[in-house]
């Protein structure tokens, strides 16, 4: 700025180019009316009329026209001032020089000039103000002049009292200032305003940028502008700006600066202006409203008049709002949130007192003041409140290097340079120091703190070395780093010496002169700490040294290996640990109360005194709510504050655990406007994680010996500790800088193994930054993590940090604030990541120059798999640059390229490169929005033939015909493609056949794809054409209807003989009319082979179809033609019924909705097979059935016909049974979904009557309904009429009379028909006329109890009935079993009916008049004991003799011991009662026998009973003594058992008592689960004395040697004993087998599982050979290994010759005990069963075990389970089998069969007509099918397992076929097989004609568990569960 003149300065031109600058400001806010005026008096109005209004233009023309007046002769300049006068309001300072310069003669002149402006200063401003009074009037003043003048005198005074208070305040501020404040040097970033979040990225999203490129900003690091502030502040009268800064930066000092400059005259604001400059710190203290009169006069400035001064001030303040400035400093400080007002009509009341918040947003939003200059500074964070209040946001931007090294230079001064160089070197070089030297106070803290380290070191004397404990010094130096900035341009507001701008206001600088001049030592040593937290650790140690008493203590704390910067920070800690343990009580208090400044009392004397000295705490000025001035003090800078009271939080347990919890939390870079206000920079959590590093252990220790705390060391640690628990969940969250504070490694681990990726978002971010992420990032080892920068700013420097980080496997830049700059700065690092797989740079602004250098970098990079640089600038130049690069990438997967500004260009380039690049395997285009090339791996690189053909995706591209030559051209020189994308081109028929004629020319094995690219008919022809002329094509797809498509498919690389060539031909949907058809034969020409030819949704209708019909032959491998969706009516359904019958190839015709719908062809090779005709969905009259089935009768062949899903007019089913006998060569006839009437299921049925060729008939409104021919008379019918409706009485007349008259039926199905009762009741009454072989099924009919007596009643109404199966439960199962063989025992089943009273009479008296029921079964009925006490009660005798049984859960312990003798008591007639597991077993005894024993005996009633037992159902021995009475009146009683109960003492006691009273009782079976020794003995002792006993069963039982002694005795007598799983001793097993030899009438012997010694088997061997009357031998188990015994024991059994079960299970005999039983077999011809399970018998042993079981023709049971038989072994049973005609039961269970014995064993079952049991789980091979179809020679099946075999649905589909023929079978087992829903399906289907089954086990098939759930519904018979 030019310097200051006399004013009494006569020169004019020498007062203008003074005044220039403010006359400048003026001149700019005036109208263009004002401008124009002045332009004419140098003749510019033409020119500026011309020219463009735009503010920049009309700075330019006022500074010419300055500069112009500056230069002309005195009376120009004279004359232009005096017309500025006269038009202009000025300043009354200058507008008095201007008169005085100038003189009052200009008046006359001023009066010439037109229409002087009134306007306000502000340009553009919103609001309509109250102009000023007009001075330059030349008339005399006016009254209203006269009264405003003392008005503007107040104004003006007031001014002047405020450029008074400005300047001193900048005097106080600047007395030390390091380096000196200039606007002009200060940096500004502008930022938007109106943001809602502080997210500098203005990226778009993909979705908005479209195919659009920005051209890339000048500045690789911002978009936006970048300037000066004092640029940035002009143009701000009348508008809010915002100075946007972090703490420290400056913003306080610049504000202050702003104002001396005003005080001057100088800088952007204008003198005139009133200057107001409040401090939100200050204004937060207001707690009591106050009006806008009040918080100038009292908080900021009163004036020196009296209240009518203050009214003329405010009057003229009110009336020229637009002449105030107002300076809004540090709203970050202010403690509440502003409120955005809305727009009101009435602006706000100025003398309505209003809190300050409500003012200032007044201020901001207009309602106060409008048209005012408005500046608010805050931090970053807090300007997302001023959102909607900002016209413009300004970032001030930190200092570069070179700013920082000038700061450093100025701060040592040239008294001590080399201390200076060597702070500055040391600072450049440690990161921690360099960030925060960015901020001009802390540059000043880190100078003290270098200062103090390098004197400290130059005392001691050390030799001079730079270095950085446990860090890597940065690798450029600084001098490399002054890239930017490093012309010095860039300054800041500079603190001075040890003070910060604002936060350390009125502080001062208390170094001694003597630092100043200090001598120069000879060499320094300076340790600088490694984390922020010990730097500031360190600062605070050395302003503490500061303090001038610090020379007099010397005292050093104990340390022991710490270097020596901290043993000189912890003996200064030590020595003011006092006063450090108080100033952090402050500071913490601080904190909690959200408070930064503090006044005297707050603060102990003499901490204030060495705080102020120290330069700790800085001084404030403090105006009260009177207006007093009082002195405050706050901490040096806030962070110093934070740091503070971490320390506070460390060392002092005032800080509770929980305080410590509730404080402990991380703050997101990113500010919302629900986030709580704060003062303070939430720095708090980073220094408590670096205080609970181990290295701040001591310091923190020394520190906290102040707060007297006891165990300092141990306390310490422990809430060291606990920080690190705390941050240990958060760093699964969102922190970095916590584990590299704390150092802690697990820390950094925790943070990267809960992420692949860290994303970073929407911040700027700091080598600090960086460094902490490089930190974590290396914790991670060889594993590799990602590294996402979405939208943060940083500098260069940073990527010198990132290269630190050794294991990034993805690195991702996304941001247009990257550019070519940043591009080329990161090449250089990319060698560093020797990991790195994938890198992403996209959605910046890369041109083709900065992609190269990218790409180029990545050379060195061997890993590198990934790389995507969508969304840049690359153009055609860049691609084809990258595609340079290509081949020398071998590790390359991926290259993407999208959104890029390109051309066709580009893509030709790369479709050209893979012609050279081998290894590009994809090419994928869709517009210019994606652009992908996809590379083969090295596997495939070296061997061509293993390499996978690549494809090109070209899609969305608008080609026109020279461009797809290019483009064919570039595609024929490829090499082989799979597949060729050119989807949505659009193509005229011209380009389209430049593509066709080049195909022939392609390499492509699977298909082209041209979506969208054909769009007319002509363009279909021209494709139909490859068929004939490009033999590789195979199929051509064209769809001409959106979406339009089309495919050209080739036979995939593979090629086939001429024989198998098969092509298609798909022309859906191509709106081919007739006459097009033509162009299409023409088009295919001679192309024979075509095999497929689809054209439905067309027009072609009866006609085209003709034409098509005609053409057919051409076409001799045609196999199918789909014509569907053509608008074909009946007429052309009966054409396509005659062709079917003409044509003899033509196999399969299927239509729907009469032909309109689907209508397609097949045909066959030829060969002779049924043909089919199906109608589907279709309405039939009946002129239409009778015409389709005579076009139909004169086919030859076997014919199936179909009306599924059709509905059919009245008499068309009549018309269709009249043609049915004509229709000879009809098989089936499906009309299922059709027959929805019972009246129509009825007249269907009546074929019956009059077509003898009907094998069955299955009706069913809901699923298949079907009638089958045979081609002769068929022998049986089987009729399935279901789901229908009977409630009419005729119909079910009609019904039966039909059955009548039909022929015999093997089954009869009606179930689900709604029959009831009544019903129920006329078909019973009915059932003896008709002729039934089988079953009739009555299931699911509504029945009662009533309706299942009624069907009871025909077991003796219908001689022909078998057996009656009634359940009302679940299933509600209701069968009829019919047997044509004359008399037959018969057995009536009743489960789950509920059965009452009444019920159970009736069946009594069924019982009772049926002399052929044998077998009477209640089960789950809920009968009361008492009913069944009165059915047994009504129970007669039979001739025949019958069971009953009866089951119920609470059958069991007491309950059935009084059941069983109530029953013996009202039941004279009864022979045998057991109760047997909850069922209760009764058969009462045969007339006949009733008879003779009543002559012979005369006994009584009561003692008929000759069985008598309780079997496993929970009795205890004390609940049979009340049996007691009644067995005694038993006499005839020769069986008892109490098998499998706890017989306890008192139970062997009742029964030894019992014994002697049952003089003709022959069998005892006493076999119990829980025994004792006593037991034994007693029951032993008494057989002793009971003759009579022949049988005894002893099993489970505990015998001691005693009983062994006693048992020894009487076993001589027994024919049958059972002592299996008894325990004894060596001695008394032994005793016991050598008692057998005496047992010479024994003939069944039991002993499983019994322990034999060596001894005992050998004496069980010789006793075997003395009992010869054995009929059945149990021995399973008592062999536990393989033994020579083996041999002996069936050496033994040579003299058993009349053995009929023989069980020998678990022996291990293995070959050479099969070879001696094989020898033994042949004796045993009356062998039964025979069983060897676990027996190690091989492949070849089971062999001739077959051989020898050729002799025993008897066998029944063949138990070979769990051994090694195989393929050899079945082969033999094939033909062992087959002579074994009685065997019932087979089970080769888990053996090694395989396929060929799978198809042995087929032949083998085939012949097994007896066999009701079979068990094949897990036999070793899957193959099963033949076995399972075999089973149908099977009729007496009940039991089929195939579990665990691994088997398909074909083996499901087999038995499916098979249970229509096993009609007894009641359990299927195959779980754990692989069945899937499809076979599942097909054994519901035959379920529904097969009701005996009563499960399938399907558990762990492949059926899911919601498909399982719908067939669970479907047949309730399913079971897939476990159990």
């Amino acid at each position: 700025m030019d310097e200051e003149v006399d004013p009494d300065d006569g020169n004019v031109n020498n007062v203008l180019a003074q005044e220039s600058l403010e006359l400048s400001h003026i001149l700019r806010s005036q109208s263009p009316s004002v401008r124009m005026n002045l332009y004419r008096e140098i003749g510019w109005h033409n020119q500026q009329a011309s020219s463009s209004s735009t503010a920049a233009s009309g700075t330019d023309h006022i500074e010419a026209m300055l500069e112009y007046y500056k230069n002309a002769n005195a009376t120009d300049c004279r004359n232009f001032l005096q017309t500025v006068w006269a038009l202009c309001d000025l300043p009354m300072r200058l507008e008095l020089r201007l008169l005085s310069v100038t003189g009052y003669a200009g008046i006359d002149a001023a009066r010439a000039v037109q229409n002087p402006s009134s306007e306000s200063l502000t340009e553009g401003c919103d609001d309509t103000t109250r102009p000023a009074m007009d001075l330059k009037s030349s008339t005399p003043p006016s009254d209203e002049q006269l009264i405003k003048r003392p008005r503007i005198d107040h104004w003006e005074q007031y001014i002047t009292e405020v450029v008074s208070l400005l300047l001193r305040r900048w005097r106080r501020l600047t007395e030390r200032l390091v380096k000196e404040v200039q606007l002009e040097k200060v940096w500004v970033n502008i930022r938007s305003a109106s943001r809602g979040r502080d997210r500098p990225d203005q990226t778009p999203s993909s979705a908005d940028r479209g195919s659009r490129t920005p051209e890339p900003d000048g500045d690789y690091g911002y978009l936006e502008s970048r300037l000066t502030l004092e640029t940035f502040l002009q143009g701000c009268a009348g508008k809010v700006t915002v100075l946007v800064g972090e703490a420290g930066s400056g913003k306080t000092l610049l504000m202050s600066c702003l104002g001396q400059q005003w005080a001057n005259g100088l800088g952007p604001i204008p003198s005139s202006y009133l200057f107001v400059l409040l401090e939100f710190r200050q204004l937060s203290l207001l707690s009591c409203p106050l009006s806008l009169s009040e918080l100038m006069f009292q908080h900021y400035l009163p004036p020196n008049g009296d209240e009518y001064a203050k009214e003329g001030i405010m009057d003229y303040l009110l009336s020229n709002p637009e002449q105030s400035c107002w300076v809004l400093d540090g709203y970050d400080e202010f403690h509440r949130k502003l409120n955005r007002r809305e727009v009101q009509s009435e602006p706000l009341d100025f003398e309505k007192p209003l809190p300050v918040a409500d003012l200032i947003s007044g201020l901001l939003s207009r309602q106060l003041l409008p048209g005012s200059t408005i500046l608010v500074t805050c931090r970053v964070r807090d300007v997302i409140d001023l959102d909607g209040f900002s016209d413009k946001v300004g970032n001030l931007l930190g200092w570069d290097h070179h700013e920082i090294k000038e700061y450093v230079g100025n701060f040592f001064g040239e008294n001590d340079g080399r201390l200076g160089a060597q702070a500055a070197d040391l600072l450049l070089s440690n990161r921690y120091l360099l960030a925060m030297s960015s901020l001009p106070a802390l540059c000043n803290i880190c100078c003290i703190c270098l200062e103090n380290l390098l004197l400290e070191c130059r005392n001691e004397g050390h030799t001079q070395m730079l270095e950085e404990t446990g860090s890597k010094p940065m690798k450029n130096t600084p001098e490399k780093n002054e890239e930017r900035g490093g012309d010095g341009s860039r300054g800041e507001s500079h603190p001075r010496k040890g003070e910060q701008s604002r936060d350390a206001e009125g502080s001062r600088d208390i170094r001694s002169d003597g630092t100043n001049g200090r001598a120069k030592s000879s060499s320094t040593s300076v340790q600088v700490p490694t984390t922020l937290t010990q730097v500031y650790l360190a600062v605070v140690a050395a302003f503490l040294r500061r303090y001038p008493e610090q020379e007099r203590r010397n005292d050093r704390p104990k340390t022991t290996a710490f270097p020596q910067s901290t043993v000189g920070a912890l003996t200064t800690l030590s020595q003011h640990r006092s006063e450090l343990c108080e100033l952090s009580r402050l500071a913490w208090g601080g904190l909690e109360e959200n408070k930064i400044l503090f006044v005297e009392e707050d603060i102990p004397k003499h901490v204030l005194k060495l705080s102020i000295q120290t330069g700790i705490l800085s001084q404030a000025e403090l105006r009260r709510h009177d207006g007093v001035l009082v002195d405050a003090f706050c901490f040096i800078h806030l962070t110093v504050q934070e740091f503070l009271a971490a320390l506070r939080i460390m060392t002092s347990n005032d800080v509770s655990d929980a305080q410590l919890k509730k404080r402990f939390s991380l703050k997101t870079r990113w500010t919302t406007k629900s986030d709580q206000k704060t003062v303070f920079t939430d720095s708090l959590y980073l220094y408590v994680c670096g205080l609970a590093s181990p290295l701040c252990t001591q310091a923190l220790v020394e520190i906290a010996r102040a707060s007297g705390l006891k165990g300092v060391q141990s306390w310490v640690q422990k809430r060291q500790a606990l920080v690190l628990k705390l941050l240990k969940p958060l760093c699964q969250s969102n922190t970095l800088t916590g584990p590299k504070e704390s150092q802690d490694q697990q820390l950094a681990k925790q943070v990267v193994s809960v992420r692949p990726t860290l994303e970073l978002r929407n911040f700027g971010l700091s080598p600090n930054d960086i460094d902490a992420l490089a930190f974590v990032i290396n914790s991670v080892g060889d594993n590799g993590i990602g590294l996402d920068f979405g939208a943060c700013s940083m500098e260069l420097e940073c990527l010198d940090v990132l290269s630190r980080c050794q294991y990034i496997h993805y690195l991702s830049f996304r941001s247009r604030k990257y550019g070519d700059k940043f591009a080329e700065k990161l090449s250089s690092i990319l060698p560093e990541f020797k990991i790195l797989k994938k890198l992403e740079f996209c959605g910046a602004s890369l041109t083709a120059s900065g992609a190269v250098s990218l790409v180029s970098g990545l050379q060195n990079s061997p890993h590198i798999t990934e790389i995507n640089l969508s969304d840049n600038n690359l153009q055609d130049e860049g691609i084809m640059h990258i595609a340079e690069f290509f081949p020398k990438l071998q590790s390359l997967a991926s290259v993407t390229l999208g959104r890029n500004n390109t051309s066709l260009r580009a893509l030709d380039c790369l479709v050209k490169k893979m012609s050279s690049c081998f290894h590009i395997q994809h090419v994928h285009a869709d517009g210019m929005k994606e652009m992908t090339v996809t590379f083969s791996q090295k596997s495939d690189i070296k061997s061509l033939k293993t390499k996978q053909a690549s494809t090109i995706s070209l899609l969305n591209q608008k080609w026109s015909k020279s461009e797809m030559k290019n483009l064919v051209k570039s595609l024929a020189n490829c090499p082989a493609l799979s597949v060729l994308d050119l989807s949505g081109g659009q193509w005229h028929e011209e380009t389209l056949r430049v593509l066709t004629q080049f195909v022939p020319k392609f390499s492509i094995t699977e298909k082209i794809i041209l979506n969208d690219s054909c769009s007319s008919v002509d363009c279909l022809v021209v494709l139909t054409a490859l068929l004939s002329d490009c033999p590789s094509v195979m199929e051509l797809l064209v769809r001409l209807q959106k979406p339009l498509q089309v495919s050209i498919v080739f036979p995939g690389g593979t090629e086939k003989p001429a024989s198998e060539i098969s092509k298609k031909l798909c022309l859906s949907c191509c709106n081919l009319l007739p006459a097009d058809l033509e162009k299409v034969w023409r088009s295919l020409g001679t192309s024979s082979d075509l095999t497929v030819l689809d054209l439905s949704f067309n027009h072609l209708g009866d006609k085209g179809l003709k034409k098509l019909l005609d053409v057919m032959t051409c076409f001799s491998k045609i196999q199918e033609i789909n014509s569907s969706n053509n608008n074909i009516s009946m007429e052309g359904v009966f054409m396509l019924a005659g062709a079917l019958c003409s044509h003899t190839s033509l196999t399969q015709i299927h239509i729907s909705n009469g032909g309109k719908d689907q209508v397609i062809l097949h045909k066959s090779d030829g060969k002779e097979q049924m043909k089919m005709f199906r109608m589907q969905n279709s309405s039939l009259l009946p002129s239409d059935i009778t015409t389709v089935c005579r076009r139909l009768v004169q086919c030859r062949s076997h014919l199936e016909l179909e009306f599924s899903h059709c509905s059919f007019a009245d008499r068309a089913i009549e018309n269709l049974l009249k043609v049915l006998p004509k229709m000879s060569s009809l098989q089936r006839l499906n009309v299922s979904n059709s027959i929805t009437s019972t009246s129509d299921a009825l007249i269907l049925i009546s074929c019956l009557i009059d077509n003898q060729r009907v094998t069955s008939v299955e009706l069913s409104p809901q699923s298949e309904s079907f009638i089958s021919f045979n081609g002769v008379t068929a022998q049986q019918v089987s009729c399935r009429l279901t789901h229908f409706c009977f409630q009419n009485f005729a119909l079910m007349k009609r019904l039966l009379d039909i059955l009548q008259q039909g022929q015999q039926l093997s089954y009869l199905d009606l179930s689900d028909n709604q029959l009831e009762d009544e019903r129920v009741k006329v078909l019973v009454d009915f059932l003896p006329r008709l002729k039934i072989s089988t079953y009739l099924n009555l299931s699911n009919n509504r029945l009662t109890q009533q309706g299942i007596l009624d069907v009871a009643s025909t077991l003796y109404t219908c001689t022909n009935v078998s057996d009656v199966e009634v359940s009302l439960g679940e299933n509600k199962k209701c069968l009829i079993w019919f047997r044509q063989s004359g008399d037959c025992e018969k057995s009536l089943s009743v489960r789950e009916s509920n059965l009452k009273p009444d019920h159970l009479v009736r069946l009594a008296e069924l019982v009772s008049s049926c002399p052929s029921l044998t077998k009477l079964q209640l089960k789950n009925n809920l009968l009361q004991s008492e009913w069944i006490e009165d059915f047994v009660k009504e129970l007669k005798s039979s001739q025949r003799g019958y069971t009953v049984s009866v089951e119920e859960c609470w059958i069991s312990a007491e309950e059935a011991v009084r059941l069983l003798c109530r029953c013996l008591e009202l039941n004279s007639n009864i022979q045998t009662i057991r109760v047997h597991h909850g069922i209760l077993h009764l058969s009462l005894v045969k007339t006949t026998e009733l008879t003779s024993r009543s002559v012979v005996s005369a006994l009584p009633p009561q003692s008929m009973a000759t069985n008598i037992g309780l079997v496993d159902c929970a009795v205890v021995g004390y609940q049979l003594v009340s049996m007691g009475s009644i067995i005694q009146k038993c006499p005839l009683l020769a069986k008892l058992e109490f098998s499998h109960n706890r017989l306890d003492m008192e139970g062997a006691e009742f029964l030894c008592s019992l014994l002697p009273s049952l003089p003709n009782l022959t069998s005892l079976r006493v076999g119990i689960k829980e025994s004792t020794v006593s037991v034994a003995e007693e029951i032993s002792q008494t057989l002793l004395q009971s003759a009579s006993i022949q049988c005894l069963n002893l099993s489970g039982h505990v015998i001691s040697d005693t009983a062994a002694q006693s048992m020894s005795t009487f076993l001589p007598r027994l024919r049958s004993l059972n002592l299996s799983h008894c325990v004894w001793s060596e001695a008394g097993g032994l005793q016991l087998i050598a008692a057998l030899s005496r047992c010479v009438s024994l003939e069944d012997l039991c002993l499983d599982s019994v322990q034999l010694n060596e001894k005992s088997q050998m004496c069980l061997a010789q006793a075997l050979r003395n009992i010869t009357s054995v009929r059945s031998l149990k021995l399973n188990e008592i062999v536990k290994a393989e033994a020579d015994c083996v041999l002996d024991l069936l050496a033994g059994m040579e003299a058993i010759t009349q053995t009929q079960e023989l069980e020998l299970g678990c022996w291990r005999m293995a070959d050479k005990g099969i070879e001696q039983l094989t020898r033994v077999l042949p004796i045993w011809k009356e062998l039964r069963k025979i069983s060897l399970p676990k027996n190690l018998i091989s492949d070849q042993s089971g062999e001739k075990l077959l051989d020898a079981l050729r002799s025993c023709r008897h066998l029944q049971e063949l138990h070979l389970s769990s051994n090694s038989l195989g393929d050899l072994t079945a082969a033999r049973m094939a033909l062992v089998l087959p002579s074994l005609t009685h065997l019932t039961v087979l089970d080769i269970s888990e053996n090694r069969i395989g396929n060929e014995g799978s198809v042995s064993l087929s032949k083998a079952v085939m012949s097994l007509k007896n066999l009701s049991r079979i068990n094949l789980t897990s036999v070793g091979t899957s193959e099963l099918s033949a076995v399972a179809a075999s089973l149908a020679h099977c009729p007496l099946l009940r039991d089929v397992g195939l579990g665990w075999n691994n088997c398909g649905d074909d083996v499901a589909l087999e038995l499916a076929g098979v249970l229509p023929f096993c009609h007894k079978m009641t359990r299927i087992d195959l779980e754990s097989n692989s069945v899937s829903v499809i076979g599942v399906e097909a054994l519901v289907r035959a379920l529904r004609s097969c009701p005996a089954p009563e499960v399938i086990r399907l558990w762990r098939n492949k059926v899911s568990v919601s498909e399982a759930q719908k067939l669970s519904q479907k047949e309730k018979r399913l079971n897939f569960s476990s159990t």
